[in-house]
């Protein structure tokens, strides 16, 4: 049943399906990639996880964790079909790059565990998914493993993702014993020896399940679909032909969930697999034409390589031979050497080279059209999210969504020679990953590198040390505090005298110190009556004071929530200048600080955290042992959405208790809150 990766080559764009494998880590997603690439060809040895042979998880991390982390692009064909599969990964904390590509797919293949069923991250990418109006099929993995059910993981389609599964596939034997499927739609067994798989008759002992499962199905696509019924009500059944075309467009609209199952370990069911995809998914002139911007107008852009040529980028990266830039090819047709427009930066670049990708392997192309993903070298500043069009008909298309970071590090280098060297691989890291941000935090001089979760920074630490060489250290960020004023002081008197020989120095100033809110910041005012302190020294006091509120008497912090008031003062005809009122504003206020009532202020957040309903008084213990204050609580669908302000401090490493806390089905926004008194 293998097929050569150069036979059939597809002629049109009906002959093309950009696909993406989704699901929760380890339920199989990359060894599906592997089976498929072996099975259509496009490798001759079947990679392996647990031996870090696999395609797709090339990169060094990835065969030392054994998941995915970055999303891998590959190419095959099978049955006239060319078929562009992006491997994506399966962890919470890369959900970013399961964005970026369903941005640029046009089908998916949901992969779930035939013992786990539904697990949280195969809810969140299915929901992802959602937004970007994906279609998808399913497979239900690993029916060779003790414990597997598909009826238990097709109810938990059902229940948790709120799909109609349609199930054309019944296992014939369990765990070890699994060994092929019946097709219900042609009423055939499929089984599986070594490499080879054979066709041939319903076993006699489940005829009787397969003709009850055949009517289950003819009955649920009977209700979604009216061609489908009209017939079931005519014929009382629904031929295998309407029933496979009913398939698709049921897959096109959402309405239901063509459910497969196998073993791709074993290398069972893949066959049937691909069969589906080009089967049921779109190709891309199935998908609505792709709507841009150009001057304020909405414009639409078909799949025709004759077009105009539009492309978004999805991905950037840097590799050892230069900088790739991913590429999906909405319209016309790209060669080398021509000119596009980055829409969103105004700046025209040429492209150096086309290739067609295979993982970490790529193969020069002289053109790519409409419907092609492909990478090209030559690009010096496009980022992920633009556009690139032909200079004469700017386009400007809608980027892939940028989740906000939730969790931070500080780093550093750990030898000073390499400070610019840190710099400039944290540059780089942010321009292939959008979702990581570096910021260096003024008050603590520090530098943070802020991402989706601990594994993500750690990862992306990692990546510092193996691809620049450098040695970096990762601590836990610093805290900015502030400092108020609980009770003030009035009428504070400071006399500034300086006399050591030529002109001397005098300033006499009296100040009320009030407390205010901390989000208002200083305040100074001034309450000076009958020119006793003249308008240029007020403007001197006013500085020293803000002179003096970087350095705070608890701590050094710096100090906010007060009105300075300036309530009288005295000059001398000769001493007195800008100079003696800006060093007596200065010290003045700094004693009257020591005299007033002062309270250390901590950074808060607002955190939104989403929980299934079951977890809530968890979250909720756990969030109050984190000094927070619960502000809201609303019931919806299942879910629990709990508001609550919270120390900074507290939030940093959060969002793996929160996963801990709820199975990994938690998701949590923070959003800053001021400043609070420390409890």
């Amino acid at each position: 049943m293998r097929t050569n990766l150069h036979r059939h080559l597809p002629e049109s764009l009906t002959s093309v399906r950009n696909l993406g494998i989704l699901a929760h880590v380890d339920a199989g997603k990359t060894t599906i990639t592997e089976r498929i690439l072996y099975i259509t060809g496009a490798t001759y040895k079947r990679g392996e996880v647990h031996d870090g042979t696999t395609t797709t998880d090339f990169d060094a991390q990835e065969r030392d964790r054994g998941i995915t982390i970055f999303a891998a692009a590959v190419s095959c064909s099978w049955d006239g079909h060319r078929l562009n599969l992006i491997d994506t990964p399966g962890h919470v904390d890369f959900s970013d790059e399961v964005e970026r590509s369903l941005r640029v797919l046009d089908g998916a293949i949901a992969v779930f565990d035939g013992v786990a069923g539904v697990e949280p991250q195969s809810e969140s990418v299915w929901r992802q998914a959602d937004r970007y109006g994906v279609p998808r099929i399913a497979f239900v993995n690993k029916l060779d493993r003790a414990g597997a059910d598909l009826d238990a993981a097709v109810a938990s389609i059902r229940e948790r993702l709120r799909v109609v599964p349609l199930v054309v596939h019944l296992p014939i034997g369990q765990e070890d014993g699994f060994i092929g499927v019946v097709d219900l739609l042609r009423m055939r067994s499929l089984v599986w020896s070594d490499d080879t798989v054979e066709e041939g008759p319903v076993p006699d002992a489940l005829r009787d399940e397969a003709h009850r499962r055949r009517r289950l199905l003819e009955e649920a696509v009977a209700e979604l679909h009216p061609i489908a019924l009209e017939e079931f009500c005519a014929e009382s059944a629904i031929s295998a032909r309407t029933l496979a075309a009913a398939l698709r467009d049921l897959t096109r609209t959402g309405e239901g969930v063509v459910v497969l199952c196998g073993s791709a370990y074993r290398n069972r069911g893949i066959e049937p697999l691909l069969d589906a995809a080009v089967s049921y998914l779109p190709s891309p002139l199935d998908v609505p034409a792709v709507r841009g911007t150009h001057e304020g107008a909405v414009r639409e852009r078909a799949a025709d390589p004759a077009g105009p040529f539009a492309a978004l980028v999805f991905k950037v990266q840097s590799t050892a031979t230069g900088r790739l830039t991913y590429l999906r090819v909405y319209s016309g047709t790209i060669r080398k050497g021509d000119a596009v427009l980055d829409t969103g930066a105004r700046r025209t670049e040429r492209i150096g080279r086309i290739l067609r990708v295979q993982a970490d392997r790529h193969t020069e192309v002289d053109q790519a059209v409409a419907g092609d993903i492909v990478a090209v070298v030559g690009l010096k500043a496009a980022r992920t999210g633009a556009t690139l069009c032909a200079p004469e008909a700017p386009l400007l298309l809608e980027p892939p969504a940028v989740a906000d970071p939730v969790v931070s590090v500080a780093v550093e280098a750990r030898r000073s020679t390499e400070i610019d060297r840190l710099a400039a691989a944290l540059a780089r890291l942010v321009e292939e990953d959008p979702s990581l941000v570096v910021r260096t935090d003024t008050e603590t001089g520090q530098t943070v590198l802020s991402g989706l979760g601990e594994l993500h920074l750690e990862v992306a630490a990692e990546k510092i040390r193996r691809a620049h060489g450098l040695d970096v250290g990762i601590g836990r960020p610093q805290v900015a505090h502030r400092e108020t004023v609980a009770r003030g002081v009035s009428g504070f008197l400071y006399r500034h005298v300086k006399q050591d020989g030529g002109a001397g120095q005098f300033a006499h100033v009296v100040l009320d110190v009030d407390p205010l809110d901390a989000a208002d910041g200083a305040v100074f005012r001034s309450a000076v009556v009958g020119g006793r302190v003249p308008r240029e020294y007020v403007r001197a006091v006013e500085a020293g004071c803000r002179d003096a509120l970087a350095d705070g008497p608890l701590g050094g912090h710096r100090v906010t929530g007060l009105r300075i008031t300036l309530t009288d003062g005295a000059t001398h005809p000769k001493d007195s200048s800008e100079l003696a009122f800006r060093t007596a504003g200065r010290l003045a206020l700094r004693e009257a600080l020591r005299a007033s009532l002062m309270v250390l202020l901590e950074p808060v957040v607002e955190v939104t955290a989403t929980v299934p309903d079951d977890a809530a008084g968890g979250v909720l213990g756990d969030l109050a042992a984190r000094r927070g204050r619960i502000s809201g609580s609303t019931a919806r669908a299942g879910t629990v959405v709990i508001t609550a302000i919270v120390p900074l401090a507290e939030v940093f490493g959060y969002a793996t208790r929160l996963r801990s806390r709820t199975q990994g089905r938690g998701t949590f926004t923070t959003r800053a809150a001021g400043y609070s008194p420390v409890r």
